[in-house]
């Protein structure tokens, strides 16, 4: 049985574990220098990875934004239990509470996903809806 998980990590890191999921999404996160050399970040460069292959089976992000290894994404990935429970031993990864828990969630992922509307102070729901905007796939789903 599976399960999913919203996690802040790299894209490096992700890899080291993608044999192991069984579906993953993400949306990159960048810091302030590429949003003002990039132009921002918006629909257009989100991204899915459907399979624990690593190859995108939908890429949706314009041409020539490179995702290296260093990359940091916020990700829900679907995975059995003993994966999440690797991933959440990994110190590259930092799990996310449940988003129906509602607990705010850290200083250091707010600020992140701050170019995805999340603000100081919003919970795990608020940052789920918000991510949601940019990539439906990225919505908590009760079934």
């Amino acid at each position: 049985m599976t399960g999913k998980r919203y996690y802040f990590t790299t894209i490096g890191a992700w890899r080291r574990h993608a044999e192991r999921c069984a579906e993953t999404h993400f949306v990159r996160v960048e810091g302030p220098r590429q949003r003002s050399r990039e132009g921002g970040t918006g629909p257009q460069q989100a991204e899915a990875i459907n399979d624990g292959s690593g190859v995108p089976a939908e890429r949706t992000q314009a041409e020539g934004c490179a995702t290296d290894g260093a990359t940091q994404i916020l990700a829900l990935i679907d995975a059995d239990e003993g994966a999440h429970l690797a991933m959440e031993n990994d110190a590259e990864f930092e799990a996310l509470p449940h988003p129906l828990a509602r607990v705010p969630v850290s200083q250091r992922v707010s600020a992140a996903l701050e170019q995805f509307g999340v603000a100081h102070g919003d919970d795990t729901f608020a940052l789920a809806e918000k991510l949601s905007r940019v990539s439906p796939l990225l919505r908590h789903r009760v079934f």
